[in-house]
């Protein structure tokens, strides 16, 4: 059953001040941060944590019953917590995505949340505190940016367009990555979620991704489609709707997003 119109604004209202909240507080406490290491890997700070228990704190006023998914959960797992509603909503969040950089100092960095129903995405939001900008998108609404609509680009594969790569690729693709880092300006920010908000905008002409979890992916997807771009696993099916939730949270995901003229083309590249 669909949501009401009104259900989909209150989300997105309460996704975007959850959003501002998270991502000011990363801003103050950017030079206080102490990283860690967890499991084995990656990096966490006590930012992450503030500002996950900001966005929670700020969406459980509102909806006590839906579910949660959240990147920094127990033991260095993403936390899970069920809904207990009559309407299945899933808030998947991502605190602060781009912490290798923000534990350096580095402003590339963003809060991305999104809510889920029925497996997809109807509420989206990205904010960049560092450029006070934020992307969003719902079901029913155009993807925006600081309420001015935004579309994906027109542009081809050249080597005046920009193309995110992620920093993870796999060795199989490393002829295609060259391939692209040869005829494109391609680029590698450090946050999915930024490389996402920036293929929604005309930024870039797409990016791809190879160790994304959902927290990364599921507000970046729904911008980018209401923005009139494609998001795919890297042989062409699509990421949403996702049967599982809670299985889908503990996998990593292979994405390419970009424009609709040169998806095609991305995507036969990097099909390997």
């Amino acid at each position: 059953m669909p949501l009401e119109h009104s259900e989909i604004r209150k989300m997105l209202e309460v996704a975007t001040v959850a959003a501002r909240l998270a991502g000011q507080r990363a801003m103050e406490d950017i030079k206080y941060i102490t990283p860690e290491i967890k499991n084995g890997s990656e990096i966490v700070t006590q930012a992450d944590r503030n500002c996950q228990k900001i966005i929670l704190d700020r969406i459980k006023e509102n909806y006590p019953d839906h579910g949660f998914v959240a990147e920094e959960g127990p033991d260095g797992g993403p936390l899970l917590q069920r809904p207990r509603s009559s309407t299945p909503i899933w808030w998947i969040i991502d605190p602060i995505d781009g912490t290798n950089n923000y534990s350096h100092g580095i402003l590339d960095f963003a809060v991305s949340i999104a809510a889920v129903y029925e497996g997809s995405p109807v509420v989206a939001a990205i904010f960049d505190p560092a450029t006070d900008s934020m992307y969003t998108a719902a079901t029913d609404t155009d993807a925006q940016l600081n309420f001015s609509r935004i579309n994906t680009s027109e542009d081809d594969i050249d080597k005046y367009s920009s193309f995110g790569i992620d920093s993870h690729f796999q060795p199989d693709q490393a002829d295609a990555v060259a391939r692209l880092i040869k005829e494109t300006r391609f680029r590698n920010l450090g946050s999915t979620a930024l490389h996402l908000a920036y293929v929604a905008k005309g930024s870039m002409i797409g990016c791809m991704t190879t160790t994304t979890k959902i927290w990364d992916i599921a507000a970046g997807t729904l911008i980018i489609e209401n923005a009139g771009g494609i998001v795919t696993d890297l042989q062409g099916a699509p990421i949403f709707p996702i049967d599982d939730i809670e299985k889908a949270a503990k996998s990593s995901h292979l994405v390419l997003a970009a424009n609709k003229k040169t998806y095609k083309k991305l995507k036969e590249m990097l099909h390997v």
